[in-house]
C-alpha cells in the first residue's frame, strides 16, 4: 500500500511540475526573443521580467513540494542574504535533488541562481531553451586529447565563460558552481583518492574564470553544504515522498584579493587559488562530518 501511495504521489508531483514548467517557460521563451533587439534598455527590462518569471516558477514548485511531498528542511549558519548583492554560490553535489534544495532555500533571498551547465544540456527539450533564455552559462570543456589534436581550442572554454559572465555586470546575480564538476559517488571518490570524507576534489578553473570575468562586481561567496540523513535520494525518491529531512549549512564570506587574478597565465596565483579552495573544501568536509555525527547521535538516542 505504501509503495502504491508513493507512486501516485510521485506521478502527481511530476505532472504538476511539468504543467508549471510549461506555464512559465512559454512567456520566458516569448520575451527572450525581444532580448535579441540590440537596445540596452530593452535587454535589461527583459532580463528583469525573465528573472521574475523564473522566481515565480520556483515558488510554485515549492508550493507543490509542500503540498505533495513535504520535508523537514533545516537551515543553519548565515541566513542574512540580499537580492541586491552579487554572489558566487558553491555547493557539494550529490544528486539532481541538490538543485531543488538550493532553489527552495535561496529563492527570493538572493538574485535568481544562474547555474553553470554543460554545453550538451542546451538540447534538453523545453528546459534547454529556457536555460538559454535565462542566460545560464553553458560550458564546453575540451579533453587533453582534443587539445592535442587542435591546439587552437586551448583557451576557448575560458573565453566562453568570460562572455557568459559579462552579461551579469548590469544586474545583481547569483552565479552557481558545483566545483566538484560531477555528482559524488563512492566509485569516483575512490578513483580520485580524494582526501575528503564526503567530497570529491574541487576543480578551481570554472570558479576562478567566473570571478575574473565578473571583476569587482561579485564580492560575496555563499558556501552551501547539503546533507541528506540516511542516504542520498534520487529525483524520483524525492518527489514521491521518500525523503523525510534535508539539512543545509550556509556560510557567507567576502571574496578577497587572494581569489582574484589570472588563473591561466599566473602560475603562482593558480596554485594559491587551488590552495584556498582546498581549505574551503576541508572546512566543508568537517561541516558534513558534524552533520553526520549529529544524525548518529539522534538515532542512538
Amino acid at each position: 500500500m505504501g509503495a502504491m501511495l508513493s507512486r501516485i504521489r510521485g506521478s502527481l508531483a511530476f505532472f504538476c511540475y511539468f504543467l508549471n514548467t510549461l506555464f512559465w517557460v512559454t512567456p520566458i521563451l516569448i520575451v527572450s526573443l525581444f532580448k535579441l533587439i540590440p537596445l540596452a534598455m530593452t535587454r535589461k527590462a527583459c532580463t528583469y521580467f525573465l528573472d521574475f518569471c523564473a522566481s515565480a516558477w520556483i515558488s510554485v514548485n515549492g508550493a507543490v513540494e509542500k503540498l505533495l511531498h513535504p520535508i523537514k528542511l533545516t537551515v543553519e549558519g548565515d541566513t542574512q542574504l540580499s537580492t541586491k548583492e552579487w554572489y558566487m554560490v558553491i555547493a557539494n553535489h550529490q544528486s539532481w535533488v541538490d538543485i531543488l534544495i538550493l532553489q527552495r532555500v535561496l529563492n527570493r533571498k538572493i538574485p535568481f541562481l544562474k547555474f553553470f551547465l554543460k554545453q550538451e544540456l542546451i538540447f534538453v527539450p523545453v528546459l534547454g531553451l529556457a536555460w538559454w533564455a535565462l542566460d545560464f552559462p553553458f560550458m564546453r570543456r575540451y579533453s587533453t586529447a582534443q587539445l592535442k589534436r587542435n591546439p587552437k581550442l586551448r583557451g576557448k572554454d575560458i573565453e566562453i565563460t568570460r562572455k557568459a559572465c559579462a552579461k551579469f555586470k548590469s544586474k545583481p546575480v547569483s552565479v552557481m558552481n558545483f566545483v566538484e564538476g560531477t555528482r559524488f559517488h563512492p566509485g569516483k571518490h575512490s578513483k580520485q583518492n580524494s582526501p575528503f570524507n564526503h567530497l570529491l576534489k574541487p576543480k578551481a578553473g570554472g570558479m576562478a574564470f567566473a570571478l575574473s570575468a565578473m571583476g569587482e562586481h561579485i564580492h560575496k561567496l555563499v558556501n552551501i553544504s547539503i546533507y541528506y540523513p540516511g542516504k542520498v535520494p534520487s529525483y524520483w525518491e524525492y518527489i514521491s515522498g521518500q525523503v523525510d529531512e534535508v539539512r543545509v549549512h550556509i556560510e557567507v564570506s567576502d571574496i578577497g584579493d587572494e581569489l582574484r587574478g589570472d588563473y591561466i597565465k599566473d602560475r603562482q596565483f593558480k596554485i594559491r587559488f587551488q590552495e584556498q579552495l582546498n581549505q574551503i573544501w576541508q572546512q566543508k568536509d568537517q561541516v558534513l562530518t558534524q552533520l553526520a555525527q549529529a544524525e548518529n547521535t539522534r538515532e542512538e538516542a
